[in-house]
């Protein structure tokens, strides 16, 4: 008896993956960089713990506003395209259907093939098949703005809750460099396991995330530090 060959592929995970690397990417960097200006602005540590906490606070509800608004117009973009393919279904069956044979005729079946191909999925799900093979909305790609502002959300308070809990850990004497230090290895963790979830390369999503990261925080920390010298 032959076994079922399973496949496993990533691309359902990319509504959601991409919206939480975001949001922890950013709740890490963005965190970090605010902590490391104000400390190299010379300000106390409890300056220090409400410019983070206030940091992560308008971080999070800023990107689940950012992620629902964005991926909300997505959805109805998609929305509309659909609407407007069941009207040409109904109103236009036969030109409808010669675009899907058109279709599966550039992707490499002969026109006999393909026409048969066209009405066996027409008669199937005529919509879903203009949907899939036209438009190219398929059930993992499609918009899903809740998921994406939760994930986002979340993942932006989770990654900014990182540097502010080493700030309030860290002595105040190092503190700018136990930040920097810990935001940079939480970074390139953060690239690493994207890399490895997505099924992409490891060593380049580490170094990418790691380097844009560092740039951020020392940007900030200079105008931090330029800002504290003429106060």
């Amino acid at each position: 008896m032959r076994r079922l060959h399973r496949e496993r592929h990533r691309s359902d995970r990319l509504g959601w993956l991409r919206a939480a690397v975001l949001g922890a990417n950013d709740g890490i960097v963005s965190t970090a960089s605010l902590i490391l200006g104000v400390a190299a602005a010379g300000a106390e540590r409890s300056a220090l713990l409400i410019t983070g906490l206030a940091g992560l606070v308008a971080g999070a509800m800023s990107m689940a506003a950012g992620e629902f608004v964005s991926v909300s117009s997505q959805a109805d973009t998609e929305r509309a395209d659909l609407e407007r393919e069941r009207g040409e279904l109904d109103s236009e069956p036969a030109a409808e259907l010669a675009e899907l044979t058109g279709i599966y005729v550039k992707r490499g079946l002969d026109q006999d093939l393909a026409r048969r191909v066209a009405e066996r999925l027409t008669a199937h799900d005529a919509l879903g098949a203009h949907a899939r093979d036209e438009l190219g909305i398929t059930e993992s790609s499609q918009a899903r703005p809740l998921q994406a502002t939760i994930a986002s959300a979340l993942a932006f308070a989770a990654g900014a809750a990182l540097p502010l809990a080493t700030a309030a850990l860290a002595p105040r004497a190092d503190l700018p460099l136990v930040v920097g230090a810990t935001s940079l290895a939480f970074l390139a963790a953060l690239g690493a396991l994207a890399a490895w979830t997505g099924g992409a390369g490891i060593a380049s999503g580490t170094l990418r995330v790691t380097f844009w990261g560092a740039a951020a925080m020392l940007v900030t920390a200079a105008v931090g530090r330029a800002f504290g010298a003429v106060l």
